[in-house]
């Protein structure tokens, strides 16, 4: 299929290159942005804006609920929603610029990998995490702010509330846990750092469940915005609400994906670094990890999986503070007046009883 084709499929209709001027100003700033807020991932200016300077920019008429902007890697161009004033293409072009960055080919041009994303199977996997980390690092370069979002009934904090929401959520609980410098360095420089980290931390199942649950929430959303385009070109009333319906079956899976998913992510880390807790300082390091994870949680009506888990976890862990510190098994049954960690326990209780304003709705 040429390249013609795939825009004519995607629904992507040209109408303009982009002004060289505008173009160069753009890459400059972009440039500057992305260097500024990541010094430390060996980018170099100059080099970064000639290679950039290869990058065709257009603006094309887009269907509705596509993303602003896209990278093509075939043709090495970048298509804007025709709709952006120029004055802040900036914004969506930090993440398509990094999908160049990132790209690694073969001899014969073929893409192999993007960042973490690999495109050498005839299915490509890795791609939802990816887009979520991209995504992440481009809020950070444009100065995104933390806002509380709610989508499909889960309610989070996020610095991208308008796109990949939920990847973005669940990428950022890998960087708090697995380290968010390797996470993005990783998806800048394309390499399997951030993978073996993972795997170490957790095992390869869980990579492989949560990078392909991930994968799988970025497809059911592309779904749903080809059912909304479908159900809004539809007349009969009949099918609109046969595709209402199978919307609502879609957004149920991402929920319970999402969850599943979460709940996966912290069993596996904190049960994992619970067996190398071996002195009282791992012990207080082990607490404060997994008690500010609420930080990073998705939550639902009647979520109770992390509080329950916490819960668990802080008796077993204050067993293991007093089996380090007297050197011998202490019965938790025997401790008479509330621990520090009872204490912890019964402040959670008192903050998981509060309920979160959320301001923005979808």
């Amino acid at each position: 299929m040429n390249i013609e084709s795939e825009l004519k499929k995607e629904g992507i209709e040209v109408t303009e290159e982009l002004d060289p001027i505008v173009k160069y100003n753009l890459i400059r700033n972009v440039v500057t942005k992305i260097i500024n807020t990541f010094p430390e991932y060996g980018l170099e200016a100059n080099d970064l804006i000639s290679r950039l300077s290869e990058v065709k920019m257009y603006k094309a008429k887009r269907p509705e609920g596509m993303s602003e902007a896209n990278y093509f890697y075939k043709n090495t161009s970048i298509y804007f929603n025709n709709n952006i004033p120029n004055e802040d293409l900036e914004e969506f072009a930090v993440h398509e610029c990094i999908h160049f960055i990132q790209e690694v080919k073969d001899k014969k041009g073929n893409l192999v990998r993007m960042g973490l994303s690999d495109y050498k199977e005839s299915k490509v996997t890795g791609e939802g995490i990816n887009e979520a980390s991209v995504q992440l690092i481009a809020s950070y370069a444009n100065g995104m702010e933390q806002e509380q979002v709610k989508y499909y009934g889960i309610s989070f904090e996020t610095i991208s509330p308008s796109y990949y929401p939920l990847e973005c959520c669940l990428a950022n609980q890998l960087a708090y846990l697995i380290g968010e410098d390797v996470l993005f360095e990783s998806t800048i420089n394309s390499n399997d750092n951030f993978k073996n980290k993972f795997i170490e931390e957790t095992s390869i199942k869980t990579y492989l469940c949560v990078t392909n649950a991930i994968d799988n929430i970025l497809e059911a959303e592309e779904n749903i915005v080809k059912l909304n385009n479908k159900k809004f070109a539809e007349n009969d009333e009949g099918k609109c609400a046969n595709i209402t319906g199978k919307i609502e079956e879609i957004k149920n899976e991402i929920l319970l994906t999402f969850l599943k998913t979460q709940n996966q992510i912290i069993s596996s880390y904190f049960n994992n670094s619970f067996k190398k807790i071996k002195t009282l300082e791992q012990v207080e390091k082990y607490r404060r990890k997994l008690y500010n994870f609420k930080d990073y949680l998705g939550s639902t009506d009647g979520y109770t999986f992390f509080h329950d888990y916490y819960v668990e976890q802080m008796a077993a862990l204050e067993h293991k503070y007093n089996v380090i510190e007297k050197g011998e098994e202490t019965a938790l049954a025997k401790i008479k007046k509330e621990s520090f960690f009872a204490m912890l326990l019964r402040k959670l209780k008192e903050i998981f009883g509060k309920k979160q304003t959320v301001k923005v709705v979808k």
